[in-house]
């Protein structure tokens, strides 16, 4: 068989054809490649936003009796994970439970806001009032100070280890002073309010001893407000000290000593010893991805603002 010439054009033609049609099979299946990975990287996101809005991995109650754990870990705050909202929302479920036998409400906290705490400790004592056949006990991991243990004393039994650290029953509310540097900086600040006490310890003026004074009395009732919860909480557990009250804080042996703590024991010990239903359930109310950024980037940043601006509200920790 003889070869095509090379310069016959009906040669040429089909050459370019064929490289023609190679080159647009090529392309398609480029295109179809393209269109898969984006499919599948487009399901990899909806896949982890769903897992991120908390619709996977839902809590299914034991068939059995069961202790129901409710945690509060972190800075009690509206924004935080340990907010009001989701810890009441988590003890609601849990006392609702038909298979719950006792609540573990266990904290790692130092505190945070006096509100918060105040809802969650008003919302246990309804809840023991109305299911007066489920107890409740607090366990304590490194740290129940402040606004931790204000909602501890709301609890039947506080067990701790022998290492975790308990009180700080007191409040504060801190802030910063720039007058001094300002002066450094020649820079003069210019306030105008209506109202004498509308630049309430302003950071950027020098502070004012009846403003100061009136901060001290909110504080002093707040902290007195602190104190009536924990003697009622405790009952005549308590030993009181002089320096009970002073914000001190205990190691776990010393604040059984004082009447602080009741005993020694962990969650699953309190599960197993004390309620007698080792099986656990973790009723505490997750937060979802869009909360979990929100909090991460939106509240930080405007406590930051809030912080640098001058005086935070009060603390209990």
């Amino acid at each position: 068989m003889s070869e095509q010439p090379s310069n016959d054009p009906q040669w040429e033609r089909g050459v370019l054809e064929k490289l023609a049609l190679a080159s647009l099979k090529e392309q398609r299946a480029a295109r179809r490649w393209g269109v898969f990975f984006k499919l599948s990287f487009l399901l990899y996101l909806v896949v982890l936003l769903v897992i991120g809005m908390g619709w996977f991995g839902k809590r299914d109650a034991l068939p059995g009796k069961h202790t129901a754990l409710v945690e509060i870990s972190g800075i009690i705050s509206p924004s935080s994970q340990a907010s009001a909202d989701r810890i009441m929302g988590g003890l609601q479920s849990a006392f609702k439970d038909k298979n719950t036998k006792g609540i573990v409400l266990r904290i790692n906290s130092p505190g945070g806001s006096p509100v918060q705490a105040g809802y969650i400790y008003d919302e246990i004592k309804r809840l023991r009032g109305k299911h007066p056949e489920i107890p409740l006990y607090a366990v304590v991991e490194d740290i129940c100070a402040s606004g931790g243990y204000y909602i501890a004393a709301a609890a039947d039994r506080i067990y701790v280890d022998k290492a975790s650290i308990i009180g700080s029953i007191g409040v504060l509310m801190d802030g910063f002073g720039f007058t001094g540097t300002m002066e450094k900086l020649g820079v003069e600040r210019r306030l105008l309010a209506a109202g004498e006490n509308k630049g309430f310890l302003d950071p950027f003026s020098p502070i004012q001893e009846p403003q100061k004074a009136h901060a001290e009395t909110m504080l002093n009732d707040i902290h007195q407000q602190f104190i009536t919860v924990v003697r009622q909480g405790r009952g005549k557990r308590l030993k009181e000290t002089p320096d009970m009250f002073s914000g001190l804080l205990w190691v776990g042996q010393k604040s059984i000593d004082l009447g602080l703590a009741d005993a020694l024991g962990s969650l699953d010990f309190v599960a197993r010893e004390v309620i007698k239903a080792e099986d656990i359930v973790d009723f505490t109310l997750q937060e979802n991805f869009a909360e979990r950024f929100a909090r991460r980037f939106g509240a930080a940043a405007a406590e930051t603002l809030v912080k640098l601006g001058g005086l935070g509200g009060p603390v209990i920790r």
